[in-house]
Parts: structure tokens; sequence; C-alpha cells
């Protein structure tokens, strides 16, 4: 398996993915991010999309608003996401989190040291590594690579497998040059390809690579 050459070969066939996709033309986009990856867990971003939709009606795409608001009224915007009970208690932790240490300021909160602002976050209740990175990469602008379902899916086409996220995630990083724009194009490339391969079985962009 060679990821370079898969990379490749995905960019050619699907081209450019524009990640993370951001509907705020104002207010905390880093912050959105942030919100958007942890209602991203077991769900699709259609799905996303209405939760965050109606938060941002609400006016509620803030850390310190979600932190304050009522639980109930937390759960019934981000529905639409699935596992709303469960959700909201990672979002209202979150965002107390970032109002209690860091006075709401998403930018601060995620600057330093990628190994040390890794362990923060995951030392946060409820948020794992493939969110954490996720907050990373695209909201942090670091140079991690996500690994995902979709992920360790390519890799088994490729017969390809390891024990768990950290080896997935050593090999990409072992493999592809350290850049935050060619990780965030890789792991969203992925994603399409792994959407489009359950449908159209597109396994031959990836199998002999």
């Amino acid at each position: 398996m060679k990821p370079l050459v898969i990379y490749n070969r995905l960019y050619k066939y699907f081209g450019p993915q524009h990640w993370w996709p951001i509907s705020s033309k104002r207010g905390d986009k880093r912050f959105e991010i942030c919100v958007g990856a942890i209602l991203t867990q077991n769900t699709n971003w259609q799905n996303v999309e209405k939760a965050l939709t109606n938060l941002r009606k609400e006016k509620m795409l803030t850390a310190c608003v979600i932190a304050k608001c009522q639980t109930s009224k937390l759960e019934r915007l981000i529905k639409p996401s699935g596992y709303y009970r469960q959700k909201a208690k990672k979002l209202k932790i979150f965002s107390k989190y970032i109002c209690d240490n860091y006075k709401a300021d998403t930018k601060k909160f995620l600057q330093g040291n990628l190994l040390n602002k890794r362990e923060e976050l995951l030392s946060i209740w409820g948020i794992g590594p493939e969110t954490v990175d996720s907050i990373l990469l695209y909201a942090g602008g670091k140079p991690i690579f996500v690994i995902d379902a979709y992920t360790k899916r390519l890799c088994a086409e490729c017969g390809v497998t390891f024990k768990n996220y950290e080896e997935y995630q050593k090999y990409f990083e072992k493999h592809v040059p350290k850049s935050v724009k060619k990780y965030n194009e890789f792991h969203a490339l992925i994603v399409k390809w792994g959407k489009e391969h359950s449908k159209n079985k597109k396994k031959t962009l990836i199998s002999r690579a």
C-alpha cells in the first residue's frame, strides 16, 4: 500500500473537497468546526448541518451560550444529529471548558504544542481521538492525520490492518509528508471515496496502490 499513490488517484478522480464545510460567514468559525466535529459522531454530515442550522438560528454557536443554555433546549436543537442527549452533554462540558479556561477564546484554546494540546483535548469528557484530531486539524490548523472508519476500510481494501487508532495514524503520518493542507485533503478524499465506494464499488481506485 502506497498512501501517496492513493492520494494522487483520489485527487485526480474526485478533485479538491474544500473541507471543513463552514456555513457561517460570521462568528467563530473555529468553534463551529469544533461543534460539528462533536455532532458528526455516529451520523452523516447532512444531519449535522440541520443541527448546526438550528443552533445558528438561535444564535447559539458560541461557547458560553451553549455552556449556559438549558440542556433540554440544546437537546431539541441538535436532535437531527442523533444521540442528542449524549451529544448535548458533550457540547456543554466542552463549551464550559473553553469558557472557564480560555474566556471563550477558541483561537487561544487551540494554540500551543500539538502533542500537549491533543492530550488536553483528550482529557475532556466525551471527546475521543477521531473528534480531537478533527478539531486539531480543521479548527486548529495542526498537522495531524485523522483516522475514521473510511480510512480503516481503505486500508483493508489494500490488505493492510493495524491494531488500534494510533497505529493507523502513525502509518499515514510516516508515509505522507507532514502538511496541514495535505492531511486535510487526503482525509476528505478518503471520506468521499468511502461514500462513493459503498454505492458504486470504486475499489479499483485504490486496490492496487
